[in-house]
């Protein structure tokens, strides 16, 4: 990963350098500092895939459970 697409990452999921740190466990200084040196390490490129993969499965479990609802309040009427 470079810093021009942890940059993109970021933007396109409207996070600030802080709120990714935060969710990742890093402190905003390290982000920085990577994006800034193009420098990302391995174990935070692989936090940042993982925070990436469990909010994707986070969406697909809403939608799923979307779906069991609306199927539910059609079962039931």
């Amino acid at each position: 990963m470079t810093a021009e697409e942890l940059k993109a990452f970021c933007k396109e999921r409207n996070l600030t350098y802080k709120e990714l740190a935060e969710k990742i466990g890093y402190g905003e200084g390290a982000i920085k500092t990577a994006v800034s040196t193009n420098n990302i390490s391995q174990p935070m490129q692989h936090a940042i895939n993982m925070f990436s993969k469990i909010s994707q499965l986070e969406n697909e479990l809403k939608k799923a459970n979307e779906a069991k609802e609306i199927l539910k309040t059609w079962l039931n009427s």
